[in-house]
């Protein structure tokens, strides 16, 4: 019985040896299955977030562009916006839609766009008084850090000009006859916010007269009072205004740059006529909401880009006034800083406020 007892226990022992191998090779093989499924499922969360990551650089193509204007339709801006989309749908195939939302001073059309998906398929068209508006709006949302600059696209000085029937022919006899009638002579420049707006500001300062402003929600809301006489004096693009000037329903002035016109050079600078240092221009760049990826704004300012470097939109603008502008998305958020340091200084130092 003893015998039997101690060669079953020696039997036993390559059993448990071969069942420990046994075991230890399961748990090995379990082991690097579970490593491949892991593997397998980062890859795939990998390929998800890139394939996801380059959708969200190409918007739908199928969807359209909404580019909102903040102001009323006529104007320099929506003229700019209009022809911008209309290009860029034939470029790329993919249709943008201007949606004008006029009103306090551009902060509805603001408003609409910085609470909209950041997606590439909402901008804005961003003008000049996007430099003036948050010292106008303290509560308004702020333009540097609620939007995303895209692209800017082009600047262009104003016409200073004067309703027809007013006895003046000069930026000296204009001034001449402001200080014998000071408060009695009514000016308008788009917006309340509007540059436009402020150049009539800077004027009155640095001419010493004194003039009554006039609030409109844009320019094509003003030009029936200044072509019928009942505005005097108005600041514009010279987008806007040419033709009117060249038709005789208004008569211009000066421009307000720091250079003439090229769509009419005989016309001198403010500073030229009389007032030295006066300078001011308007522009126009497109923002997204502030949370737009950075892949559709490269994507996007590649389009605008190369829409101001081609021959037609580039021509087109140039033959209105405006000089063609293309970069990248910092030289509009260097742009629209310099401005609002500007800008704003003269709004404090006048004192403007919003009525």
């Amino acid at each position: 019985m003893l015998v039997w007892w101690h060669l079953s226990r020696n039997n036993s022992r390559p059993e448990k040896k071969l069942a420990n191998r046994f075991a230890q090779s399961e748990r090995m093989v379990m082991t690097h299955s579970i490593r491949r499924v892991r593997l397998a499922a980062a890859t795939a969360a990998a390929a998800l977030v890139l394939s996801t990551t380059i959708a969200a650089a190409q918007p739908d193509a199928n969807r359209p562009i909404r580019m909102v204007v903040a102001v009323a339709a006529g104007g320099s801006t929506d003229i700019v916006a209009r022809a911008v989309a209309a290009r860029f749908t034939e470029r790329t195939g993919q249709q943008v839609v201007v949606d004008n939302r006029p009103g306090a001073g551009g902060v509805i059309g603001l408003e609409l766009v910085v609470k909209s998906p950041p997606d590439g398929h909402t901008l804005i068209m961003g003008p000049g008084s996007f430099g003036t508006l948050n010292s106008f709006f303290p509560k308004a949302p702020d333009i540097q850090k609620e939007l995303a600059p895209i692209a800017l696209l082009a600047t262009s000085p104003y016409l200073l000009v004067v309703q027809s029937k007013l006895p003046v022919h000069s930026v000296k006899e204009l001034i001449a006859y402001a200080r014998e009638r000071p408060g009695k002579l009514t000016y308008s420049g788009s917006t309340v916010t509007s540059l436009q707006r402020l150049s009539g500001e800077h004027l009155k300062r640095m001419a010493g007269i004194d003039m009554l402003f006039v609030p409109y929600k844009g320019t094509g809301a003003l030009m029936p009072d200044l072509l019928a006489g009942r505005l005097d004096v108005a600041f514009d693009n010279v987008l806007v205004l040419t033709t009117y000037v060249k038709s005789g329903q208004l008569r211009a002035l000066a421009v307000t740059g720091a250079k003439r016109s090229v769509v009419m050079p005989q016309l001198p600078t403010i500073s030229e006529a009389g007032v030295a240092g006066f300078q001011s221009a308007g522009w126009f760049g497109v923002f997204s909401p502030v949370k737009t990826p950075a892949a559709v704004i490269t994507r996007l300012n590649a389009e605008f880009t190369a829409l101001m470097e081609a021959p037609g939109l580039r021509d087109r603008l140039i033959a209105q006034g405006a000089e063609p502008l293309s970069g990248p998305p910092d030289a509009l958020r260097k742009h629209l800083a310099r401005e609002i340091e500007t800008w704003s200084r003269l709004i404090r130092e006048a004192g403007l406020k919003v009525n």
